[in-house]
């Protein structure tokens, strides 16, 4: 059998529309999982349908606020009943803002809060109870360099991904003897559709001056890509991983070594 191969695996994967969530849809289905994304954006979710699809893969989509816990609750009880198991959680919806304390709004720290840290407990809590019935599976929640180490103006981003950070511990020691693994991801800065629209209303006409010098805070050079942040989750997420739980993995470009 190749290796990382997913054949015969069920992979959730939330804000699998666009950006890094596109990137570990495509990669999972073309390892053989079969694919279900929830996602809000019906347009970016039927583009990545679309993307699988013509490359021989298998996927649904599901629009789903995974802030709502009985809508995620209710999407993984129907894809339980169309797949028979969950193998593989991936809790990568996830949104920004900029800002220190006094930037930072009660309403702001309530709307990342409600995706960014309830999110992934929906999407945790959903998937632990299906995971228990079948005999075990793997979580990989999407958390970010935020998470460990100061980054400026970004107070409740960093707040919502240092929770992520400690979620992933507890759930992985709390379930580690129902064969569920749970790890995290923490990647630096990673050019997405997020990065180049930041750029385009904030920095009018310097967008590519903009790009060069936020690329530069990476010690490697340049920023990440979607499908580099994209085969890491597969690893973590194949049977070759099997040793590890618990762990919160750096996709960074040096940032965190380097810069601290």
């Amino acid at each position: 059998m190749a290796l990382f191969s997913l054949a015969g695996k069920t992979a959730v994967i939330t804000g699998g529309g666009s950006g890094i969530g596109r990137s570990i849809s495509k990669l999972f289905a073309r390892q053989g999982a079969r694919v279900f994304i929830l996602e809000l954006n019906s347009d970016a979710a039927a583009q990545t349908l679309q993307e699988i699809t013509e490359e021989g893969g298998q996927a649904s989509s599901f629009a789903c606020n995974v802030s709502s816990q009985e809508e995620v609750t209710t999407v993984f009880d129907n894809i339980r009943q169309q797949s028979g198991r969950i193998d593989i959680v991936i809790n990568n919806a996830g949104i920004a803002h900029v800002g220190n304390i006094e930037q930072t709004s009660e309403a702001d720290l309530d709307r990342i809060y409600q995706v960014n840290v309830k999110g992934v407990y929906n999407g945790m809590f959903a998937a632990v109870k299906h995971m228990q019935e079948t005999g075990g599976g793997v979580i990989l929640n999407l958390a970010s360099v935020a998470s460990v180490i100061g980054i400026p103006d970004r107070f409740a981003y960093s707040m919502s991904k240092g929770a992520v950070l400690t979620m992933t511990y507890s759930v992985a020691r709390d379930y580690i003897k129902n064969n569920i693994r749970c790890n995290c991801l923490a990647p630096g800065r990673v050019h997405t559709p997020f990065v180049d629209g930041f750029l385009k209303k904030n920095y009018p006409g310097r967008e590519q001056e903009m790009f060069d010098k936020l690329s530069k805070t990476q010690p490697i050079g340049r920023m990440g890509t979607p499908d580099e942040v994209a085969a890491l989750a597969l690893y973590l997420c194949s049977d070759e991983a099997a040793f590890i739980t618990g762990t919160n993995y750096p996709i960074d470009g040096g940032f965190i070594t380097l810069n601290t």
